[in-house]
């Protein structure tokens, strides 16, 4: 029988999760493929398929990872992507609620330097971009935008879940 996973706060009111190397060879398995079967997992890490899928399950409830299947917006027909940079005044938790639920957001990030928030959308073309665009500059407390157009993906990647 194998121990249980070691999943756990470094701080338990609100720290950061702490894995163990089984923890983070899982997942780094399953970042490489995450179609690969608990057994083959299990084969590569030293595990029973039922430990790793056991692990695999109290990793997604902790909230470290999540399994999704993520895809090209180009093949699917969105040629219009970019970054947008908004600068707003007052309480930027609500600017970024309310940015996150315009539905073409796909990520919504609160930063320091030139923009107090910056968004990335994923549009059908430049004429949808610009009504994002709008209802972007709609909220209230929105004071500029900035947008940064995608030419070009060099690279996208997820591995560095376990650096």
């Amino acid at each position: 029988m194998t121990s249980p996973p070691r999943v756990r706060r470094s701080n338990p009111a609100q720290g950061p999760v702490v894995l163990d190397e089984l923890s983070k060879q899982i997942i780094e398995q399953l970042q490489a493929d995450g179609r690969m079967p608990y057994a083959a997992i299990g084969k590569a890490v030293g595990l029973s398929e039922a430990a790793v899928r056991q692990r695999v399950q109290r990793l997604q409830e902790a909230g470290v990872m999540q399994i999704v299947a993520v895809t090209d917006p180009l093949t699917l027909g969105f040629p219009r992507q970019a970054m947008i940079g908004v600068n707003c005044e007052g309480d930027l938790d609500s600017v970024a609620d309310e940015l996150a639920a315009i539905e073409e957001i796909d990520y919504v990030v609160l930063t320091a330097g030139s923009f107090d928030v910056i968004v990335e959308v994923v549009c059908e073309g430049d004429g949808h971009l610009l009504e994002i665009l709008s209802k972007i500059r709609a909220i209230p407390a929105v004071r500029a935008t900035e947008s940064f157009v995608y030419l070009k993906l060099r690279k996208q990647s997820y591995s560095w879940g376990t650096r």
